[in-house]
């Protein structure tokens, strides 16, 4: 039953996402090593903050068009048709990736009707799901956190509709081959099943490119984003893009929820274009060495990561659950996330290196100190 009378049924089937509780729980502690957040711990560049201001001071604060300012649309159009050439793919701005996967949600699936997702999964797919009434089909992937194609067409059925990728991943980091990618593509195309693309972390890939599915199945929808790439998770500016159709009526779906992504932020990331983050994408490449490395020495077992800014190794041995070994982490004053929130399974725990060199190599004291 719902906490309050008048609380629809829907809103038993979440709780306040546990990413969140030990966000307020950094919050209390005076000096927490902190390796939870999923965020980048770099500025924001200063190209975009001084276009942000001056997008501010020309007042560009009323509501922009549903699908976005016309100038960050055709920028953004220009790169996926170079990219795909495609001859229907369109994009929409939406509030975020988060917004972008709220549209879909809503736009594709009916009661009913099952999505295909892979364990571990993004914290939200399971919840969205369920919120529009759809079913979630969970297709177990450890330990190398690797796609079974066959399990996956296995777990196709008349009720499926859609199918989600998130690579590379959060909360394992790993990257799907492109083999899997190919291969999913085709098994969504063969059973006219619809496929999700969330690539938010693709510029943070750092063994080979990113495969994207819609390379071999032009009916792909992707879901992107500057939040990650250029420090901004609090301008709230993604995309989607896809098949004109899907898009329109996504469009039409923002008009009536979230209104428009955040008006003058979308000129500021305009300058997202002229803005190298080489480096940066090298300075994480280097935390993802040291802290693999540094877990694998101690004797932790962790599969191969190949982006995003996450490792997901298993909690150590002597303890019952990952949850447990979080409990042990946070009373050494260490702030990891436990596996369970991200999965059917209770065994692992996620650590970001989205952090300085010195608080990585605290928390790396600890995780070596806690495993003896």
């Amino acid at each position: 039953m719902p906490a309050h009378p008048w609380l629809a049924d829907r809103t038993d089937r979440f709780d306040s996402s546990g990413i969140r509780k030990v966000f307020d729980l950094a919050a209390k502690m005076a000096n927490p090593i902190n390796l939870s957040i999923g965020q980048p711990d770099f500025p924001v560049p200063d190209a975009l903050k001084e276009a942000a201001c001056r997008a501010i001071r020309e007042d560009r604060n009323g509501y922009s068009q549903t699908q976005g300012v016309s100038e960050l649309r055709e920028a953004l159009q220009a790169q996926i048709d170079a990219e795909w050439k495609h001859a229907d793919r369109k994009v929409l701005i939406t509030s975020g990736t988060s917004g972008a996967l709220n549209l879909a949600m809503w736009a594709l699936v009916n009661p009913g009707d099952e999505v295909i997702m892979f364990d571990p999964y993004f914290v939200m797919y399971p919840t969205l799901t369920e919120m529009v009434g759809g079913v979630p089909v969970v297709i177990d992937t450890y330990p190398d956190f690797k796609l079974d194609l066959a399990r996956v067409e296995a777990a196709i059925t008349p009720r499926t509709k859609l199918i989600l990728l998130n690579s590379p991943g959060n909360p394992t980091g790993v990257v799907a081959s492109a083999a899997e990618a190919r291969g999913l593509a085709e098994l969504a195309n063969k059973h006219g099943v619809a496929l999700l693309s969330d690539e938010i972390y693709r510029q943070f890939t750092y063994d080979a490119a990113l495969d994207s599915p819609a390379r071999w199945n032009e009916q792909t929808l992707v879901v992107d984003g500057f939040s990650k790439s250029y420090g901004v998770t609090g301008w709230r500016i993604g995309w989607i893009h896809g098949p004109s159709a899907l898009i329109d009526k996504m469009a039409a779906l923002q008009q009536y929820t979230f209104v428009c992504a955040p008006h003058p932020l979308q000129h500021a990331a305009l300058e997202a274009f002229h803005t190298d983050i080489t480096p940066l994408v090298s300075s994480y490449r280097e935390r993802r060495d040291r802290v693999v490395g540094g877990l694998r020495s101690a004797g932790y077992e962790l599969a191969d990561t190949g982006g995003a800014f996450y490792v997901f190794p298993k909690a150590p041995a002597g303890y019952a659950t990952g949850g447990a070994f979080v409990e042990r982490a946070i009373e050494n004053e260490l702030l990891i996330i436990p596996g369970g929130i991200f999965s059917r399974r209770d065994t692992h725990f996620r650590m970001s290196y989205a952090a300085s060199i010195e608080t990585i190599d605290r928390g790396m004291e600890v995780l070596a100190r806690l495993i003896r």
